[in-house]
């Protein structure tokens, strides 16, 4: 196999690499928690676990090793330590999303509600899930049905829903730049002005100052052929307009894009498989390389490198103001999900040596708790070639607790 440049001297993830960039941040610890009543895992960026009022977390559809939909719902009590079934779904959703209203209750929107079988059909259908009762309604349908599209919640209550894909005669998809708004006062729908650019599998993050910043994504340019995107842009609810911002030294899916607690953003690993501008040789490989959004003047600057690359991982914001990045995989054989955490230090731009995790997972979701822990939930733990069953992914049911160092 050959390596870009510079890539021989790195360490696979769980091997003990050292710190390359300074000193090391001190690590925490992982403990096993309550097992899900049901395996899955989480394709999209942001991921099905949200936070309720009273602390508890809920989890919401996904999809098992088949890729067959679920709309199986769980709640997981963090002082028992302790999973729940709760009321399941109308509709079966997968590469969905899951909001938490203003008002305590919780909006799940679009996906695919059926197995890989034929095209990849999104839904327009929309729920609530209301925690005093355990149960789902259905709400307002969406003008346009999607999937792995973006879901934000706004100053004013409302949700953006952006961009996504849908199905177009070929089979293929159809990559989307419409976007939404739901109001969880009337229940309805409105359109709002479209994106600049077509993209979905997209992170979206709400800035401080009231505008959400679009970060890469994917666009499908084929049947089965899919592009990396580095163009971004930001969204103004004051006036319902997009607006391009600075672009990605790297274009990226499969990433993940976090809130810092200076408003910037941090934009960690993803896909690219594309030619590096630099000596223009090919990169099939998961990004190690990270960047930074500065919101004030809308550019993106290099900030310090991962030990290692990797994709459809989860980077969570902790109380500390450190970013702790959550297992992965690699894209050039998405097998295996790395058995590895490590923080970054926004304040000092180092990254902590890996540091083992209970299980190995890709696509998991994972959330920060109340009391400043963070709850990691399934996910996939081997799939394609190194998967014991051909044709079914090993997804787990397994689920994770990390006490950062800061207590």
């Amino acid at each position: 196999m050959t390596f870009p440049t510079g890539r021989l001297a790195r360490l696979a993830p769980g091997a003990g690499t050292a710190d390359r960039a300074g000193a090391a941040v001190p690590p925490g610890a992982w403990a096993a928690t309550g097992q899900l009543p049901f395996a899955g895992f989480w394709g999209q960026p942001a991921d099905a676990a949200v936070l309720l009022a009273d602390g508890r977390v809920l989890l919401a559809g996904g999809e098992d090793g088949r890729r067959h939909p679920t709309a199986d719902t769980a709640v997981y009590d963090p002082a028992a330590g302790t999973w729940s079934a709760v009321g399941s779904m109308w509709t079966p959703r997968r590469l969905h999303t899951v909001t938490p209203l203003a008002d305590g209750r919780i909006l799940a929107v679009g996906g695919i509600g059926h197995a890989p079988d034929g095209p990849a059909e999104g839904l327009a259908t929309a729920e609530i899930h209301d925690p005093a009762t355990g149960r789902w309604t259905p709400t307002g349908s969406l003008r346009q049905a999607r999937f792995s599209h973006s879901a934000t919640r706004l100053p004013d209550g409302r949700v953006l829903v952006a961009g996504g894909a849908t199905a177009r005669p070929g089979p293929s998809s159809h990559t989307l730049r419409s976007a939404e708004l739901y109001d969880p006062v009337t229940g309805q729908w409105t359109q709002t002005k479209p994106m600049t650019d077509a993209r979905f599998g997209h992170p979206a993050v709400p800035l401080a100052d009231g505008r959400v910043l679009l970060v890469g994504g994917v666009l499908a340019v084929g049947r089965g052929h899919y592009g990396a995107l580095g163009y971004c842009e930001t969204y103004d609810p004051a006036t319902g307009v997009w607006t391009p911002t600075g672009t990605l030294a790297s274009a990226r899916k499969g990433h993940q894009a976090t809130l810092l607690a200076d408003g910037g953003v941090l934009v960690t690993g993803g896909d690219m498989r594309g030619f590096r501008s630099d000596d223009w040789a090919f990169d099939p490989y998961s990004q190690w390389l990270t960047e930074r959004f500065d919101p004030a003047r809308g550019t993106w600057s290099a900030d310090t490198d991962m030990p290692w690359g990797r994709s459809h991982h989860r980077a969570v914001l902790l109380r500390s103001g450190q970013v702790l990045v959550i297992g992965g995989t690699d894209d050039v054989s998405l097998a295996v999900g790395y058995q590895n955490a490590l923080v970054y230090d926004p304040a000092a731009r180092t990254w902590s040596t890996e540091f083992g995790t209970v299980e190995g997972r890709w696509a998991p979701a994972a959330i920060r708790l109340g009391d400043g822990r963070v709850l990691a939930v399934g996910g996939l733990t081997r799939s394609g070639p190194a998967a014991p069953v051909h044709g079914e992914d090993e997804v787990t049911a397994t689920t994770e607790i990390y006490t950062p160092a800061e207590g």
